[in-house]
């Protein structure tokens, strides 16, 4: 552990890999490196990009890191891709389409699968997102999945959410119907070369609430990623919102919201583990029983949590009279 936090330091190229490759499998030794770099972290700026798939937000991803690459910043990018149902790895590759990125020593790049979990995001991805902090990168870009316009976890990780939509690629009006546009701090129209960007962007700027003073005013930007038109806006609105969540104070908030989802998020999935091992071939027949009336379902409830070290009988205090 120690070693790989020296090699960390010292700047060798195979030390991120490796620590990332650690911490996604949750291998022990890059658990225990994560705990001691966890001090240095908090300090980047997160972005997170979501929008329907085929908006464009791999396209505006490569052109933010160029953006930012020009502006003496070195930025990390975390790409959430859906998973193989072969292998389990990631599908889609952002590091093969951001292939142009790879030459520069100031961008690092790395695909995750997202393990088929909804929300936009793997499970992985906080304790990635705290490795990239604290080996300094100021700009980390993670992109999300996109599986449509529910992919709002996103907000709880990112310190600036961006939401990416485009003409064309789903109605204006349904995604503000379906709540995804109300995690942007920017929304950015894109593609807008096409018939209809305009019109869709007047759309979200009539569809927002005018900001008190002293709030966050969204703005809404268009882009042409592809060609790059656009894109400094875009990050100088990134650069903006940083400055204006430690002016606010919001950045305080934020970061205890997003400590609250992780360590929640922990303590279901160790319940889950150690569901699955005390019940191991002994679920499906709980569950038959419940089917089959023989058993009232709180009853079987109980019975899973009696198995469980420490949370014997908790469904019981639920009971009335």
């Amino acid at each position: 552990m120690a070693d790989l936090i020296a090699q960390l330091d010292e700047g060798n190229p195979r030390a991120l890999p490796r620590l990332l490759s650690l911490v996604e499998r949750r291998d022990p030794a890059g658990m225990a490196a994560l705990a001691a770099l966890y001090p240095r972290t908090g300090k980047a700026a997160v972005v997170g990009i979501t929008g329907a798939p085929g908006a464009g937000k791999s396209t505006l991803v490569n052109a933010l890191a160029h953006a930012a690459r020009a502006a003496e910043m070195r930025v990390a990018i975390l790409a959430i891709d859906p998973s193989s149902p072969v292998s389990g790895g990631a599908v889609l590759g952002d590091r093969i389409r951001m292939m142009d990125l790879h030459a520069d020593p100031g961008v690092f790049i790395r695909s995750v699968a997202s393990k088929g979990r909804t929300g936009g995001l793997a499970p992985a991805a906080a304790a990635m997102v705290h490795c990239l902090d604290a080996a300094g990168y100021p700009l980390i870009l993670l992109e999300t999945v996109g599986a449509g316009q529910d992919s709002i976890d996103i907000d709880v990780l990112a310190r600036t959410v961006i939401v990416v939509q485009a003409p064309g690629f789903g109605d204006g009006v349904q995604a503000i119907k379906a709540g995804i546009l109300e995690i942007g701090d920017i929304l950015v129209v894109n593609k807008a070369d096409l018939p209809g960007a305009r019109e869709l962007a007047r759309t979200l700027r009539g569809s927002l609430d005018h900001p008190e003073p002293g709030e966050w005013e969204v703005p809404v930007l268009l882009t042409d990623a592809a060609s790059g038109e656009g894109v400094p806006a875009v990050l100088d609105a990134v650069l903006q919102h940083g400055r204006w969540l430690a002016q606010s104070g919001e950045i305080a908030q934020r970061l205890r919201v997003a400590a609250s989802a992780e360590v929640l998020d922990g303590v279901r999935n160790e319940l889950q583990r150690r569901l699955n091992a005390a019940t191991a071939g002994s679920l499906d027949q709980v569950i038959s029983d419940v089917a089959a009336r023989r058993t009232p379902p709180e009853d079987a409830v109980n019975a899973i949590l009696a198995s469980l070290p420490g949370l014997g009988g908790a469904a019981s205090d639920q009971r009335g009279g």
